[in-house]
Parts: C-alpha cells; sequence; structure tokens
C-alpha cells in the first residue's frame, strides 16, 4: 500500500499555486490532458522535488459493454510510466455506448454515467478491469461516481457491488466522499451504509470535492467550497480506517490559493479528528436519518464468474440498456422504461451544459469569436446533433455547420470563423463526412474569405 499523504488535484489554473501550498504531499493530474513527451513544467519541478503524480483516467469507459479501448489503455499506461506514478486511477462509469454491439451509430456522452448494479454489469466490468490491469504497468484503483439518476431494477446496493467488484479483481478503490453525498441527496442512498459494506482494506486514496445543491438534485461540481456534509462523510471513513490517502479537487471557479489552503486544512483536521476518536459510526451522518448498520459477518458463497458465452451475452443487454439511456439523454429518444424521467432531463441539460462548457475549452476560439451568441448557437447544433468523435471533432463539426448555414451574419465574424475551420479542418475530408459535403464547405468559406480581403 502507498502512503500518499493529503494532496490536490493539479490543473493547469493553479499550477504555480500548487506549487508554493505548503504541506502538499502529492498532486493528480488528468491522464488526457498531459502529453508523456511533454510534460507541463510545473509537473517537472514538482517530480523533482519528490511530490508524488497520480495520473487519473475520465476516458476509458470501464463500466461499457464494450472491453476497453487498447489504445486508451496505451496511453494510460504510457503517462504512468512518465510521471513515475505508483498507481493510476479510473472511473466505474460508462462514456459512450453503441456501435457494433448494438448494430447502432456510436455516441459519446462526453461525461461519466453510471454503471447500473447488476449481476450482467458487474460481469461485464471486472472483466474489464482485468484487461486493464492486465496492460497497465501500475496497480489500477477505481472510483465510485456521483449520479443524478438511478437504474431501476438494480440487484444490488453500491456497497455490495464495489465489494463483489474487489473480490472478484483484488482491484483496488479511489473512494470519493462527495460522490457519497451526492448519491444520498439524488438517489436516497445513505453513505454510512454504503461505508459499512465496502472492503476498506482495498482503498487506495480518498477524493473530496465540492457541489451545489438546486431543486433538491446536488450537482458535483467541483468548482465550489467542500461543504461539511461532505467532510462528515469523510470523517466516518477516517473513524473506519486510515485512509493511504486525501486528496482535494476543484476543476474550475478556482478560488485565491489561501482559501485552497484552507480547504486542504480542514481535510487535514477532518480525518486527524476522526482518527483519533476511534468512533466506528456511533450514529447517522447528519441528514441520513438512518443508523450505520454493521458489515456483515456471515460467510459469503462463493463468487461465480461467467464463461466465455455467458460474459458475451451479458455484454449485448448491457450494451442494449446503456444504449438505449444515453441515446434518451444525448439524441431525444424516448425515455427507456423505468427511469424518472424527470431527472432524465436533468440530466440531459446538464450532458448539454457540460458539451458547450468542454467545446468552449478545446476550442477557445470559438466562443471569442461568436460571443455572447456562443451558447444559444451551440445549443441549437447540439440539440439535433449527439457528439459521436469527441470535444475537438465536435468543435470542427459546430463550426462546419455555422458556416454551411452562413453564420455568423457578421462579416468580420464568420470570416475569422472561416479561416480558423479552414487551419484545423486540414486538406483532407472530416471523418465521417461526404466528400462533396466538404468540398461545398471549403468552396463556400474559401469565396467569403476572399471576399473579405
Amino acid at each position: 500500500m502507498v502512503r500518499l499523504g493529503t494532496g490536490i488535484g493539479w490543473r493547469p489554473e493553479i499550477a504555480e499555486a500548487v506549487e508554493r501550498m505548503p504541506g502538499v504531499d502529492w498532486v493528480e493530474v488528468v491522464a488526457e490532458n498531459v502529453c508523456p513527451g511533454h510534460l507541463p513544467e510545473s509537473l517537472t519541478r514538482l517530480r523533482e522535488r519528490g511530490v508524488t503524480v497520480v495520473p487519473h483516467g475520465v476516458s476509458l469507459g470501464l463500466g461499457g459493454a464494450d472491453r476497453p479501448d487498447e489504445t486508451r489503455l496505451a496511453a494510460l499506461a504510457e503517462r504512468a510510466v512518465a510521471l513515475g506514478a505508483p498507481l493510476v486511477t479510473e472511473h466505474i462509469a460508462f462514456v459512450r455506448a453503441g456501435g457494433p454491439l448494438t448494430a447502432s451509430q456510436r455516441l459519446e456522452a462526453g461525461h461519466l454515467l453510471p454503471v447500473p448494479r447488476t449481476r450482467d454489469a458487474l460481469a461485464v466490468l471486472c472483466e474489464n478491469v482485468r484487461i486493464a490491469q492486465d496492460a497497465l504497468p501500475v496497480p489500477l484503483a477505481v472510483e465510485n461516481i456521483a449520479a443524478l439518476l438511478a437504474w431501476p431494477g438494480e440487484e444490488l446496493t453500491e456497497g455490495q457491488f464495489l465489494s463483489e467488484l474487489v473480490e472478484r479483481t483484488g482491484v483496488r478503490l479511489l473512494i470519493d466522499v462527495a460522490n457519497l453525498h451526492t448519491n444520498h441527496v439524488n438517489r436516497g442512498e445513505d453513505p454510512v451504509e454504503a461505508l459499512a459494506e465496502l472492503p476498506l482494506e482495498a482503498l487506495a486514496y480518498v477524493h473530496v470535492a465540492g457541489g451545489f445543491e438546486r431543486d433538491g438534485v446536488w450537482h458535483d461540481s467541483h468548482a465550489h467550497p467542500v461543504p461539511q456534509p461532505v467532510l462528515d462523510v469523510l470523517a466516518e471513513l477516517a473513524a473506519r480506517t486510515d485512509p493511504p490517502g486525501v486528496l482535494l479537487e476543484r476543476d474550475e471557479n478556482f478560488p485565491a490559493p489561501g482559501e485552497l489552503e484552507g480547504e486542504l486544512d480542514a481535510i487535514r483536521a477532518t480525518v486527524a479528528k476522526a482518527a483519533g476518536s476511534g468512533d466506528l459510526g456511533a450514529g447517522p451522518l447528519p441528514g441520513t436519518g438512518a443508523a450505520p448498520q454493521a458489515p456483515a459477518s456471515a460467510p459469503q458463497a462463493p463468487v461465480a464468474v461467467p464463461d466465455a458465452e455467458a460474459l458475451a451475452t451479458a455484454r449485448e443487454r448491457v450494451a442494449l440498456a446503456q444504449a438505449s439511456l444515453l441515446s434518451a439523454l444525448v439524441a431525444g429518444t424516448p425515455a427507456p422504461e423505468g427511469f424518472d424521467r424527470a431527472r432524465l432531463r436533468v440530466q440531459s441539460r446538464a450532458l448539454a451544459a457540460k458539451r458547450a462548457d468542454v467545446v468552449a475549452k478545446v476550442a477557445p476560439e470559438l466562443p471569442e469569436i461568436l460571443g455572447d451568441a456562443y451558447r444559444s448557437e451551440f445549443r441549437a447544433y447540439a440539440a439535433g446533433r449527439a457528439m459521436t468523435a469527441g470535444y475537438r471533432r465536435d468543435a470542427l463539426s459546430f463550426a462546419e455547420h455555422l458556416l454551411l448555414a452562413g453564420r455568423p451574419e457578421d462579416a468580420a465574424a464568420r470570416g475569422r470563423l472561416t479561416h480558423w475551420w479552414l487551419d484545423r479542418s486540414g486538406p483532407r475530408p472530416l471523418e465521417g463526412r461526404p466528400v462533396t459535403r466538404w468540398l461545398r464547405t471549403a468552396r463556400l468559406a474559401l469565396r467569403r474569405s476572399q471576399a473579405l480581403r
């Protein structure tokens, strides 16, 4: 077990502040945001000082119906080696659906979506985790996620689901206490009961983050201060086990460095106080309304591992269920039976908003060119077009859509968008686009570009 200590999520916006923060033992970096051959100088300096860096993946989709993508696994392994990491982490989630297993178009969620806690989904997840473990040069830990909605017909609690996952694969756990709080508010799940069922001996480290509540829904924003209820869940966990590491996550809306340092101090104090109290859940957490349950001590029946044919059938069933849900969320198809339609609408709006936010980050020129019209234009574009090939391709498709429609109306802005699109689309047609359509767009763009000279 690697002892990590107290850490913070490294982000470019706070890189200098993180380097100056006292008592930061380690940092976590989003794996997809770093290039092994060109590591940010800040991360290099931290490593030279002996600060541990852990890559945290967000795109593998280990809970998806498909086998993990070999290219994505190789990229995660490469980053682990480049950073000298003692372990890597990913999420128990699916991020895409459709494709050959369902004979339907591949859809991208652009976000982490919950896996149904069923025997089928568990079998698929276990096999995917084993494939990932075999491909990675260091141990893997997987994270519980926050969810706005619940799957109908679930067969296991979160604690049971994670316990069986650990038993079958030996994978380590990254427990996000903010996500346990989120699922308490959104799904009525008691975090104390979840902790009581978890195999905490498999704990790799802990995430702590902030969020906000609106209309009875908790949004795990990573853009707000850590609230007391999340610290209460952290205290409950720390009273049960000594966490090898605890990390503060903040992804946007960054406060002054002093405020982040204050949150780190509160995390340290919470862990220290809970460890000193030795109180293993003498009562319910504030607001849970239920006393904690002790983990069952009765011997468990051996876990049956599905054979190849049963696993293939499970993959097909999971694929159909996930494709149906994702299509309803991003493509406007009817809601699958048994889901809370109001929650589906909330999740759909959240996915659309995040899609617009991330496209603005990967292509900041687009909101600069479009100004206040960016969000309304993007909403109109995205309403009838699911994302199918990632955010960067989405940005190009959005720009192409605008140019084909003769927008923006301002000639100067349209000229800037034309040049931006031509620079990034290259001389070859966009993937998946008919050649004639690409040529039509290019000719239109060139004519308008020349007219502005």
